[in-house]
């Protein structure tokens, strides 16, 4: 395991407006380090908290995945974030986390936000998704999962636990309170990434994109301005925090049915 330097894109989104928010958030790219590891940009970057999957979903050889591609290789990052896919019928809210060389995974969000229907115009996931960079294993979540810690719960199978949203302003106390528990309660990073302004239905959404360590110490935290948080995960604080409360060794065996 080597550190990790990570770059979280807390963004602006246009509203169903995939060609200007692909440019907007290229402009954001140029100030990302050439030795980043990885790329994190909001739920459903290409428009928005969209209801209107028929009309913006994108097949997986689309031309978002297309630029995901292009950016991945550019930069030389692994580079997250999720979009309206239509897969096999269905419409998913998919998290796509795409490689330099164009090989990628994908989650499909698990819990669908009810208050906005979300549930009833896409399709769920059933499987937990992980990856690994430099060592490191990074759960993989969107937006609404936050809420349910027994989805999310690791058994110390996890170096950092990452969520993107489109989380509104005035639930921003849960958000904040949320990213934390998750980090002391697994003993991980917690990375969260949220966007910033005004949607189509006229929600304000305030960032508040964070970076939290394995106790809960909140390393960054950014609220309302479009920014770039660039941050170096320290393998060495991990192992620390690990090795001086081993917690885990107490925690309750489960199993997700």
């Amino acid at each position: 395991m080597q550190d990790l330097k990570v770059a979280l894109v807390q963004t602006k989104l246009y509203w169903e407006n995939k060609g200007a928010n692909l440019s907007h958030i290229e402009s954001h790219l140029k100030k990302v380090p050439s030795e980043t590891d990885l790329i994190v940009l909001p739920e459903m970057f290409t428009t928005g908290f969209s209801m209107n999957p028929k009309m913006f979903s994108e097949r997986m050889n689309g031309e978002s995945i297309e630029w995901l591609k292009k950016i991945s290789n550019l930069k030389n990052a692994v580079v997250i974030g999720s979009l309206i896919i239509e897969d096999d019928k269905c419409f998913y809210n998919r998290l796509i986390a795409m490689r330099p060389d164009g090989s990628f995974d994908h989650y499909d969000k698990r819990h669908l936000f009810r208050l906005a229907g979300e549930e009833k115009i896409y399709a769920g996931g059933s499987k937990k998704k992980s990856i690994v960079i430099n060592g490191w294993r990074i759960a993989l979540f969107i937006c609404y999962d936050l809420r349910f810690p027994v989805w999310v719960r690791s058994k110390n199978d996890t170096d950092c636990v990452l969520f993107i949203a489109n989380w509104p302003e005035k639930r921003k106390d849960a958000w904040i309170s949320l990213l934390k528990a998750r980090a002391i309660e697994n003993q991980t990073f917690v990375l969260g990434v949220n966007r910033v302004g005004m949607d189509g239905n006229g929600f304000s959404h305030s960032g508040d994109s964070s970076i939290y360590d394995p106790i809960g110490k909140c390393l960054e935290h950014r609220s309302y301005e479009e920014c770039i948080i660039l941050h170096c995960l320290k393998k060495e604080d991990l192992l620390k925090t690990r090795e001086n409360f081993q917690f885990y060794k107490d925690a309750d065996n489960f199993t997700l049915l």
